[in-house]
């Protein structure tokens, strides 16, 4: 190679050069206006999967004596993971049962066999039912005996939350706008043979805020005695999802399979 023809390639390496270097330089400019003219994207609000496991409060007194007797606690809660979850529980169990967590000197109380006929029994749990995306479910069971009754009571208090806006679901907040008159309809006809074996009749049905999302529909739940016996429990009254559809805002109705038409 003679040196005009060095020093042509010289040349052409030096072009081949500046030019991607000057293509290299364009491009963070274009990502530049490119990014700056793309639409913001709100983010969307992360939803934990939630890993529970019940444990016991801490920080109660077991056996409290007072001038009207004795108190016998059992006290559990959740630990979920989720902070605010947690302690919405443990706020909701001091406010029940603030007596358990009040100074008191230590007590020794006989607990033995036949020695429990003046002690009282207060006991608080919660427990995890499920979660669907969004949509958690916990229950609070609660189970109160005054010494010398014929039996305790005890209830079931369902608790729904959202967990995209950390907020508990009370049942306005998931119905659509003036659903009311036409959940009551629907439920009631959707239990009918119930209600008019217990002599219900469609005037007396009130809908109840203590619900939970059921495999098949919307359970609504009432206190013992108000719609059947101390014996049969706390009834239970399904709205079937396919009902629930026309009622219930999209954003609160579980995901449920598609089957097509044959």
């Amino acid at each position: 190679m003679n040196s005009v023809q060095l020093k042509l390639v010289l040349l052409m390496t030096l072009l081949a050069t500046m030019f991607v270097g000057c293509q290299r330089h364009d491009l963070p400019k274009k990502d530049q206006e490119a990014a700056a003219s793309a639409p913001v994207v709100a983010e969307t609000p992360s939803v934990p999967l939630l890993q529970v496991k019940a444990v016991n409060v801490a920080n109660y007194q077991k056996n409290v004596c007072e001038k009207e007797g004795c108190t016998q606690f059992v006290l559990q809660t959740v630990e979920s993971g989720v902070p605010w979850i947690d302690d919405y529980f443990n706020d909701r169990i001091r406010k029940a049962e603030p007596i358990a967590f009040a100074e008191h000197a230590p007590q020794k109380v006989d607990v033995s066999e036949g020695s429990q006929a003046g002690l009282n029994q207060q006991n608080m749990s919660v427990r995890y039912i499920g979660q669907q995306y969004n949509l958690a479910t916990f229950a609070i069971y609660s189970y109160s005996y005054s010494a010398g009754a014929a039996h305790g009571m005890y209830h079931i208090e369902y608790v729904n939350f959202d967990l995209k806006t950390h907020k508990r679901l009370s049942l306005q907040d998931i119905l659509k706008k003036g659903a009311e008159q036409k959940v009551l309809d629907s439920l009631y006809d959707a239990n009918i043979n119930w209600l008019y074996n217990h002599k219900i009749e469609k005037a007396q049905l009130k809908l109840s805020d203590n619900f939970y999302y059921g495999p098949n529909g919307l359970m609504f739940v009432y206190p013992l005695y108000e719609l059947a016996s101390y014996a049969e429990g706390m009834s239970e009254l399904k709205l079937p999802y396919e009902s629930a559809g026309e009622v219930i805002q999209a954003q609160y109705l579980p995901s449920l399979p598609k089957y097509n038409n044959q």
